[in-house]
């Protein structure tokens, strides 16, 4: 074994194991397993041009420096992002524990109770700061946080104001310009008009169906907004408060001024800056509003024995079920970030919360009484933590500044910004009078020590209590925040356990040399809107992520700015929209999806302002070319694209995918491919190879970057040359094309932090590493094809009987017997295993995806457990209880006197023989959804609250 080559330690089998799996298969070798799955008129006729491979120690050295290459300096700039402070239990624990960060998105209950709780924690939380009544599980940041805000006020607009077409959105010149910018992007294709000035002087007409202001602004001055919120009611007018959520722990919130909507970001709950993200953005809301709520959010219901559990709530309205109805196309948000605010919250109790922003709020008055015995005058008559300040010249400052290791924000030529943050010092403040003594010619005032005062005006102050509960009490010790965080982690399966064979999800190994600089503070600490000169390191990194990514896709170029899947498809259609409205083709708004297609496809085609017109299956799975072509007949003069994932979400690489692009862009379409999976493609063949124009990455899945328990993800788009152009850019650091589309993200680069994952990833693995583990991903999908097939109906496979990187196995026999897909889900925990994908994209089925990084020995386990399971259907008795019936069993179950079931608590919990090696009890019985929905309760409530 060569134990300097990083993909021997990335793939799962041996090579002796992969001949094991290629004679079970039915293959002489590789080659002739890949010539039986990928069509051959689309395979790549030429390697991919990376360079070659570096070991893991070679990239650590890499990677080091080019972290010199950032430039670590005390950033003042504010606007929405501050320095932290990380308590290392939450660091160690959760944020560097794989055990939080390589778990999946928990709609598997039963064992998921700890990231649940965990994120219940967190809305629990924000409800609290905010004032609000409902919050949601997080967003993928601030700026698409106020967007989604924006969007559900449009949707829960009056049925007068429907009919009057109350299309107009009053936004405050004083909000953050990230924010701005995504309102804008999200504003156009939904004919939202977007109205700009004071909310002192503004007059909302009928036609104003919301409006957003920033509590503090983004030049740090306090409102109450009491009174405009109230004259805002009078006009039927709705009205978003973009709070900074810190500031909530000293300020009067939100709610009780009356907003309908709060959102913001969670980042300053300890969260690194990370050039940008990621970051969970919060969003909290009325009751009323809870149907349009976007992203998940986490309630309380029972189990079987009636005993308190927790489920994502409502998701009959998220875009997986109402596809193109849907209000959101949010799928992946913020989860371990949100989890790690919440632990923050957790850790420090509202006592922590309010010494920590009294703290901040103090220093700024000390440095503010100090400017002022300068003689330089300071513009904000209330504030939190920022400070204006008129000088001579901001440029002169900026130079003294940098030369002294700080950065301020630059408002205007003579105004400037300074925004003090929890890492910020006395001495710190010393630095600051220094430099602007220097740049002022004035004599130096300096700062002995600095005590807590509070110069907020007495209307303002908060006087309502927050975090009461006794999670938020009880975990002040070190001791005890580590037993509490490791009690949740035990109630979890992540991949520290177990494969987790989610189709469409790859859950491959996100390995720790790829992680390790995450932790690093010349990473993590560099604000997104510093000058770039100062993050070269990042600069590099992600330039080279980027062409990495752009050769593997055959395309042009690449924007990192997506922090989701969702988001990447909602650019990469926009780039569509901006490149046929170059083109004065404007009307062309039709975007074909296929039946099968994932549904974040269709929201996001409906975001983008299109039509969605859906395109048939065929039996054997695939697009149905001959209903194509009369789609594309009919809607030829007005036709914008095609969306297709590619392997199809079948898990079939499909022989037409040329003929059918090519019949699209010979109506005027451009064609976007979904990357969900571009696993079975690196390396093999590519969008460009099949006609695609734009596609996105999904780098949580494909690139190594870990899922988080649902979220962070990156979503990057790669386009063909001439969609180049409309790539998106930010409001203040320069991105994207030469006619660039608006903000995607609230970061310039989305969630650059994460992205160095990837980057680690490819540059380890090289070239024919990247391949290689294309290739074994679709061995590891045949060999569990082959073996299970002999028990259940596989339901769709290629021309040649191959399945691509995923299969689906067919569950529907049994319902007959009285057996459900879910069932089987419930019953795989028993042995160990989280489900495949369930249901979709075919219900009563599962799509099952293992990856590469699995070995024969686990890929045994599981067809093991499922070939058990088919025995168990086999014995069942409708009527009768039943292992399938009662799984999940727990080992309160296992361990009462009494076992009233008609089979043995071994056949309950240890039914196969290597079950007892590493057994994973689940904390509790099978939930009940439908009780948790019609007794919806989001937050840590006393369990009266939702007993009947």
């Amino acid at each position: 074994m060569k134990t300097d080559s990083f993909v021997e330690r990335h793939l799962g089998p041996t090579e002796n194991e992969v001949q094991e799996m290629l004679k079970t298969i039915g293959v002489k070798n590789l080659d002739e397993l890949i010539e039986n799955t990928i069509p051959s008129h689309i395979r790549l006729k030429t390697d991919l041009n990376l360079p070659q491979p570096m070991s893991e120690y070679e990239f650590s050295a890499h990677i080091q420096n080019l972290a010199t290459k950032n430039k670590t300096y005390n950033t003042y700039i504010g606007l929405g992002y501050h320095a932290t402070i990380l308590p290392a239990v939450i660091q160690r624990n959760i944020f560097e524990n794989p055990s939080w960060y390589t778990s999946y998105t928990p709609y598997q209950a039963e064992i998921s109770q700890g990231r649940l709780e965990a994120l219940l924690n967190y809305q629990t939380m924000i409800i609290d700061l905010t004032g609000m009544e409902m919050a949601n599980s997080s967003l993928l940041d601030e700026g698409t946080a106020a967007a989604e805000a924006m969007t559900l006020l449009f949707n829960a607009r009056s049925r007068d104001q429907k009919k009057s077409d109350a299309n107009q959105f009053f936004i405050s010149t004083k909000v953050l310009p990230q924010t701005i910018a995504i309102l804008e992007t999200r504003a156009e294709p939904l004919g939202i008009e977007l109205i700009f000035g004071s909310h002192e002087i503004i007059e909302l007409s009928s036609k104003t169906f919301g409006a957003i202001v920033q509590y503090p602004t983004k030049y740090g001055q306090i409102y109450d907004y009491t009174d405009f919120i109230t004259s805002a009611h009078s006009n039927d007018t709705k009205v978003i408060v973009a709070a900074d959520l810190l500031s909530l722990a000293v300020l009067k919130s939100p709610g009780e001024m009356g907003a309908d909507v709060t959102v913001g970001t969670s980042q300053r709950f300890g969260i690194p800056l990370g050039y940008g993200g990621p970051h969970a953005g919060y969003f909290a809301t009325k009751e009323e509003y809870k149907r349009l709520i976007p992203g998940r959010i986490i309630g309380i219901t029972l189990d079987a024995d009636g005993n308190r559990a927790l489920r994502m709530a409502l998701q009959t309205r998220e875009q997986h079920i109402k596809r193109e109805k849907a209000t959101s196309n949010i799928c992946t948000a913020q989860v371990l970030l949100a989890v790690m605010a919440g632990m923050y919250g957790v850790y420090h109790g509202a006592d922590g919360l309010k010494y920590t922003a009294k703290r901040i709020h103090s220093l700024t008055n000390t440095l503010n009484e100090a400017i002022e015995k300068l003689g330089l005058e300071q513009l904000n008559s209330t504030y939190f933590d920022t400070l204006q300040v008129n000088v001579t010249s901001a440029s002169k400052l900026k130079f003294i500044a940098e030369r002294n290791e700080i950065n301020f924000l630059t408002i205007d030529d003579t105004t400037i910004g300074i925004s003090i943050n929890e890492t910020t010092t006395d001495n710190d403040l010393n630095i600051i009078l220094k430099v602007l003594s220097e740049a002022e010619n004035k004599d130096i005032v300096t700062i002995d020590n600095c005590s807590l005062c509070i110069s907020i005006p007495k209307g303002l102050i908060r006087t309502s209590d927050f975090l009461t509960h006794e999670v938020f009490k009880k975990y002040h010790s070190e001791t005890e925040m580590m037993r509490y965080i490791k009690r949740l982690e035990r109630k979890d399966i992540s991949l520290t356990d177990s494969m987790i064979s989610l189709g469409s999800c790859t859950m491959k190994l996100n390995a720790a040399s790829e992680m390790l600089a995450l932790s690093s503070s010349s990473w993590n600490s560099i604000h997104p809107f510093v000058p770039k000169e100062q993050a070269q390191g990042y600069q590099e990194m992600l330039e080279g992520l980027a062409d990495d990514l752009t050769i593997i896709t055959g395309f042009s170029a690449t924007s990192l700015q997506p922090n989701s899947g969702a988001q990447g498809e909602y650019a990469g259609l926009m780039c569509i929209r901006a490149f046929h409205k170059s083109n004065n083709e404007s009307h062309r708004n039709i975007c074909l999806i296929p039946a099968s297609a994932h549904g974040t496809n269709p929201a996001s085609a409906v975001m983008a302002g299109m039509k969605v017109v859906v395109t048939k299956t065929s039996e054997d799975g695939n697009i149905d070319v001959v209903d194509l072509k009369e789609k594309v007949k009919i809607h030829k003069d007005n036709l914008a694209a095609l969306m297709v994932t590619y392997p199809s979400t079948h898990g079939v690489f499909e022989s037409a995918i040329m003929e059918i692009t090519e019949i699209i862009h010979s109506n005027g379409g451009q064609v976007y491919m979904d990357g969900a999976n571009m696993n079975a493609q690196v390396g093999l063949t590519n969008p460009a190879a099949i006609g695609a124009d734009v596609c996105h990455l999904n780098l949580h899945k494909t690139f190594a970057i870990p899922h988080g328990g649902g979220g962070p993800g990156v979503g990057p788009i790669c386009v063909a040359k001439h969609l180049a152009p409309f790539l998106p850019t930010n409001p203040i650091i320069k991105t994207g094309g030469s006619t660039a589309i608006s903000a995607i993200s609230a970061a310039p680069y989305g969630s650059a932090l994460v992205d160095l994952i990837s980057y680690s990833y490819i540059k380890m693995l090289g070239e024919e590493g990247l391949k290689k583990s294309t290739i074994y991903a679709i061995l590891n999908a045949n060999y569990i094809k082959t073996r299970l097939e002999k028990h259940y109906p596989i339901l769709y496979t290629g021309e040649k009987g191959f399945a691509a990187h995923e299969m689906i196995v067919d569950f529907r026999q049994f319902k007959a017997k009285g057996i459900e897909v879910t069932d089987i889900a419930k019953r795989l925990m028993d042995y160990g295993f989280h489900a495949p994908t369930v249901s979709f994209p075919v219900a009563g089925t599962m799509m099952i995806e293992p990856t590469e990084s699995e070995s024969k020995q686990e890929l045994d386990k599981f067809c093991d457990a499922l070939i058990q399971i088919k025995k168990e259907i086999e014995e069942y008795v409708e009527g009768q209880d039943s292992v399938l019936k009662n799984a999940p069993h727990t080992q309160t179950m296992l361990t009462t006197d009494n076992w009233n079931y008609t089979y043995s608590r071994q056949e309950a919990a240890f039914s196969l023989p290597y079950v007892a090696e590493n057994k994973f009890w689940p904390p509790v019985r099978r939930v009940d959804d439908a009780y948790g929905d019609r007794h919806l309760v989001c937050s840590c409530n006393p369990i009266e609250d939702y007993m009947d």
